[in-house]
């Protein structure tokens, strides 16, 4: 179907008839002829003369001209919009979960590609976003808004890193006016949760009148652990919406630096929800991971964090006679509790403090004097040892209740007993933990019963140092800290000969807690104030804004812009809290009846048909130009032909003057919107920075299209390699590299997309550059020193960067003509309209963005002056020479 935007110019067309009649009315003008033998007309007889018409066909081609002209000027388009919506209000509703963050740019582009088709029909528009703000208000209806406030809105718009609430959206779109008929768009991350929020905010939305179109693109995957903290396997789930074919992923681990340390391909069935995953990984790898995460998918929900507690602890189980007879052996129970959950090593004291364990423990051991200087070291420099009381540990409890070294508290000679001395006259079962111990999230077991225990000494700070207690208030664990290390005491054997707390199901969870205390860490407990945070693409920034501490109780952790996912606690305790385990199964979002669903990219999208029908009248311009040429001479066409084309000419001279008249830095046009703005905000900034910290004075950046453009006049072309740039013509490599062998500086930056962006992506755009071999920057190098002295060239993320080895060949007198790397350089330097970073720098912030300014500074220098510093890279050389 095709419509117009202005039907009203077809009128023009009831006067081609008219022109028709008139064109064959009136003849073509006649032709002079001069010739002087003017004796030849003398007797001829005059007789009737009639005038030459215009052929046919001449005729058709000029009417056609003109009918094309005035559809043009109509606005015709390929499957408009029904013109009776014209005036009819528009709501954009865009579900900005981290669901959504899989395929952002396109959700953002199709709600752009709507604010234009609004903008040309003069539509009132509204918007709804469906996740939480940021700032933690009340979802509401935003508008009505102009064309230009929507699309400065919705560039703005991040995916957050926690489900919609639906619910909420429910309630602003129930507020909204129904007197108006308001049509809708709702770009859904196509995911709906079990109170089925999406199916009734689709009928409110429904309920508006104007008709519900939805949009939906791929809809992101989850990722939790199976195992959390246990084994070298890492056992993972991946769950997904069940999709027609088979879905091929890969998950990966990396450390504190982004370095991938185990990488793991897998594959979701047809027809499946979710996948498992086993990464299998040594312990030293293992205690590097910092996080896991689905490859390529950058969600809050498909990246893990990881913390202490995920670390494979080293343990020594103190074993004086390597007795393993089950039930009754005094370590029995501590093994099998532990072993699946960190590496155990048995022996005797000396032999295991040479394995640098990160705990040691004690069943009912009663150390000698040289024992004590050893493990008193250890303890001091951050080991946990755990002991466990019995029979030789009260034997050997000194009169008095003097304070034993490695114990946490003072005991009472004697201990406690069922029908002992100081007996019960039943067992006493556990207290609740107390709050802000480690131990304060387990929940005490009623079924477990002490018999026997050793008992601690009043003190003053006793009370601060019971991490549990009895029922009558006397305490079963005890623990104090010893310079970086803990000292723990449990007051009942560790088997079942005291008590039966060995067999229950709470030992376990109570051990893995306190060999966590090892290497100087302690678990964190009571409200933990936060840390670092994910943003919706799982990339994570220092908390602010409202950010809340995290409830100490896992039950009482929810995730939301109070408390996003992220690190939370003090260093060395830090606990991740993740999205991924907090997702319900994903389930796919359903919708009534009479709600039409498409894809992002629509095939029957309005199409501006104009420009084809000028581009044909033109055509018809020329063929008709042509024609009068072998009528009147080539010399008309050739003008007709001059005229026709001097638009483009002004146009490039336009361009070549603009560059040439003053210094500029350039950025190559890429095609993806997102990557190119960004390029021009972030040398838009670095030419102000320029000019405040030198004398270099550089005008606004400029664009450059490596087909048509030239380069020759900028001394930095910046290109962000996109993948939605393709593959230059032979000219356009020509081009750049003459634009190089000429003195210029091209500057290739592979992370202008994502973080970790492998150059290998982008192999097939540089193809053809005569790039000689590269080396990473040294610290010798001239671009550490232009004018500041720097140790790392860092952008928006902090990685290597590459020049041409020695210092850039004899040919451009040491100076590189590339500068390599992938830490979106543009990223760091892009500011708003009021100077705020538009992106946040990782993992530095904001000091990592000023020595991402000063490396800009760096390069502007080191391309307009070369190497005139090469000489600071031999200061040292030539204050030798001079005696100095």
């Amino acid at each position: 179907m095709i419509g117009f935007a202005s039907p009203w110019i077809l009128a023009a067309l009831v006067t081609l008839p008219a022109l028709w009649l008139l064109l064959r009315l009136l003849p073509p003008a006649p032709q002079q002829v001069r010739f002087p033998a003017l004796r030849l007309l003398l007797g001829l007889t005059p007789r009737r003369d009639s005038a030459t018409r215009t052929p046919w066909w001449l005729l058709a081609l000029r009417l056609l001209l003109l009918t094309l002209v005035i559809l043009g000027a109509a606005g015709p388009s390929l499957h408009p919009h029904p013109l009776g919506q014209g005036a009819t209000p528009l709501l954009l509703v865009i579900d900005d979960s981290w669901a959504a963050a899989r395929d952002w740019g396109p959700r953002r582009q199709a709600l752009l590609d709507e604010v234009a088709d609004a903008a040309r029909r003069q539509r009132p528009l509204l918007l709804l976003t469906t996740a939480r703000p940021q700032d933690g208000t009340t979802i509401a209806v935003q508008g009505p808004l102009s064309s230009a406030a929507m699309q400065a809105r919705i560039a703005a718009l991040e995916p957050k890193p926690w489900p919609t609430d639906r619910a909420a959206a429910l309630q602003a779109v129930t507020a909204l006016s129904h007197d108006t008929v308001t049509e809708v768009i709702w770009v859904a991350d196509g995911l709906d949760n079990p109170a089925q929020d999406g199916r009734k905010l689709a009928a409110a939305l429904q309920a508006l009148g104007g008709g519900v179109t939805v949009r939906q693109g791929q809809a992101g995957r989850s990722l939790r652990l199976l195992n959390e903290g246990g084994g070298e396997q890492a056992a993972l789930a991946v769950s997904s919406l069940a999709l027609p074919l088979p879905q091929r992923l890969a998950v990966r681990g990396l450390d504190d630096s982004g370095q991938v340390l185990a990488r793991e391909d897998a594959q979701i069935p047809a027809g499946q929800t979710h996948t498992e995953i086993t990464l299998r990984l040594p312990v030293e790898l293992r205690n590097r991971l910092a996080r896991l995460d689905i490859e390529d998918e950058q969600s809050a929900a498909a990246t893990l964090l990881l913390d202490e507690s995920w670390k494979r602890r080293i343990v020594g189980l103190v074993d004086e006679d390597g007795s393993t007879t089950p039930l009754l052996a005094p370590l029995y129970y501590v093994d099998r509790a532990l072993a699946p959950h960190a590496e155990l090593n048995r022996g005797d004291i000396p032999t295991l403090l040479d394995r640098r364990p990160d705990a040691l423990i004690l069943a009912d051991h009663v150390l000698n004097d040289s024992e004590s200087v050893a493990l008193r070291d250890w303890v001091q420099a951050g080991g946990a040892l755990i002991r466990f009381a019995g029979p030789r540990t009260a034997a050997a409890i000194p009169a008095g209740g003097r304070l034993d070294p490695l114990m946490p508290v003072a005991l009472r000679p004697g201990g406690r007993s069922l029908g002992g001395a100081m007996s019960w006259t039943a067992p006493q079962g556990l207290a609740d933990f107390p709050a802000d111990t480690p131990l304060s999230d387990l929940k005490a077991a009623a079924d477990v019963k002490i018999m026997s225990q050793v008992l601690a000494e009043p003190a003053p700070d006793l009370n601060d140092k019971v991490w549990a207690q009895l029922a009558d208030g006397t305490p079963l664990i005890t623990a104090d800290r010893r310079g970086r290390g803990w000292v723990v005491l449990v007051h009942v054997t560790a088997n079942a000969s005291w008590s039966n707390l060995p067999l229950s199901g709470l030992f376990p969870d109570m051990l893995r807690r306190l060999v966590a205390l090892g290497a100087g860490g302690r678990p964190a407990s009571g409200a933990l104030a936060a840390g670092e945070v994910l943003d919706g693409f799982g990339l994570r920034h220092p908390a602010g804004g409202i950010v809340q501490s995290l409830p100490p109780s896992p039950a009482e952790r929810h995730v939301g812009p109070e408390t996003p996912p992220g690190l939370y606690g003090p260093e060395g305790g830090r606990v991740a809290f993740n999205l991924g385990p907090l997702l319900p199964p994903l389930q796919a979002l359903t919708l009534p009846a009479g709600i039409q669903s498409q894809p992002l990219e629509r095939s029957n999208s309005p199409r501006d048909l104009s420009g084809p029908a000028f581009a044909i009248a033109l055509i018809l311009l020329l063929a008709d130009l042509v024609v009068a040429a072998r009528l009147r001479g080539a010399a008309l066409a050739g003008l007709a032909l001059l005229a026709g084309l001097s638009g483009q000419a002004r146009a490039e001279d336009d361009f070549a003057r603009q560059a040439a008249l003053s210094t500029r830095l350039a950025f190559v046009h890429t095609g993806d919107g997102f990557v190119d703005g960004k390029a021009r905000s972030g040398l838009t900034a670095l030419s102000k920075v320029v000019a405040e910290r030198s004398t270099a004075r550089l005008d606004a950046p400029m664009a450059v299209n490596l087909e048509r453009d030239p380069i020759l006049f900028f001394p930095i072309v910046y290109w962000p390699l996109s993948s939605e740039q393709k593959p230059l013509s032979a000219a356009a490599i020509d081009k750049l590299n003459a634009y190089m062998r000429g003195g210029g500086l091209l500057v290739l930056d592979t992370g202008a997309q994502k973080a970790g962006a492998d150059s290998s992506d982008f192999a097939h755009l540089t193809e053809g550059l005569a790039i000689p071999p590269l080396t990473s920057v040294s610290a010798e190098h001239v671009l550490t020193r232009s004018f500041y002295l720097l140790k790392q060239l860092p952008g928006r993320w902090d990685g290597a960067v590459w020049v041409v080895g020695n210092n850039g060949g004899d040919d451009r007198d040491g100076v590189s003509p590339v500068v390599v790397g992938a830490n979106d350089w543009a990223g760091a330097w892009a500011t708003d309209a009021q100077g705020r970073p538009s992106f946040p720098c990782v993992p530095g912030g904001e000091r990592q963005r000023e020595l991402a300014w000063r490396f800009g500074v760096n390069l502007v220098m080191y391309a307009l002056t070369g190497n005139y510093k090469a000489d600071q890279v031999h200061l040292p050389a030539i204050l030798e020479r001079l005696g100095q």
